[in-house]
């Protein structure tokens, strides 16, 4: 008898081609079905709660798959380790309903992007953050980040060559948490289009370099026109920290997140 088997995963991005599987470049998705397929001698097929782009990093990216065999799943962590290089972990694995997908049940996504505001950078941070030298308006980028927050028509923040997709999406929190010469944004939302959380990190860096006014910023939102928005912020400052499959678990992260840090 088939399992549904759900898989918690976290990677390093840098080297792969995003997780989405590809012909002819590595993805997350290929190294968990090869080892899969290895560990359960047939074809394992695996479906993720979210495309992270390459160079994107997770800690709580969510796959599940379908297979037949004796391996006990908590076991499934231990034994994919052989099978996976380093940068791709299995953090946990448990058994699901039959009709439970990662895709259609989840209740939302929290995004964490990574900026570090120096006069130097740090060498050993290159792999996992923005490097900012001149100093942002915190007030101007929070400004800008309650503009975001609810229910709109996020088409100006899409990015281009992507798949159609309903582009309103709700925004239950967008917060700025400084930690030393780190500014993490954190983005809790309902659902992302292609680029979004990049996008909307790149709006708000330009919010805090003084590049747009946040009347500007308000304009461009309701514009619906991405060729009015500055740059994409680069993959490798954003990591997918969790995906949410209960109301209530979204709603402690959002109130820890509003928390003094």
């Amino acid at each position: 008898m088939k399992r549904n088997i759900c898989l918690v995963v976290a990677y390093d991005g840098t080297a792969f081609h995003g997780f989405q599987r590809q012909t002819n470049a590595s993805s997350i998705q290929r190294c968990l079905e090869q080892a899969l397929s290895a560990i359960f001698q047939s074809t394992i097929t695996i479906y993720g709660a979210a495309r992270t782009d390459a160079g994107v990093h997770a800690r709580g990216q969510v796959v599940n798959f379908y297979g037949e065999g004796s391996i006990p799943t908590e076991n499934l962590p231990y034994a994919m380790k052989g099978y996976l290089p380093a940068e791709i972990a299995v953090v946990s694995a448990r058994e699901m309903p039959e009709t439970f997908s990662v895709r259609h049940d989840n209740k939302g996504k929290h995004y964490r992007y990574s900026i570090v505001n120096n006069h130097m950078h740090d060498p050993f941070l290159l792999r996992y953050a923005w490097f900012i030298r001149r100093p942002l308006d915190r007030t101007a980028m929070r400004d800008g980040a309650d503009i975001l927050m609810g229910t709109h028509d996020f088409s100006a923040f899409e990015g281009q060559n992507t798949t159609p997709m309903n582009p309103v999406k709700t925004m239950y929190g967008i917060t700025l948490q400084e930690r030393g010469t780190f500014l993490d944004i954190h983005v809790v939302g309902d659902g992302f289009l292609y680029h979004m959380v990049r996008n909307i990190v790149g709006g708000l860096v330009d919010l805090g370099l003084h590049r747009l006014t946040v009347n500007q910023f308000r304009q461009i939102l309701d514009g619906l026109d991405r060729t009015k928005l500055g740059a994409t912020a680069p993959a490798r400052g954003l990591c997918l920290e969790e995906v949410f499959y209960s109301d209530e678990r979204r709603g402690e992260v959002l109130l820890n997140l509003e928390q003094p840090h």
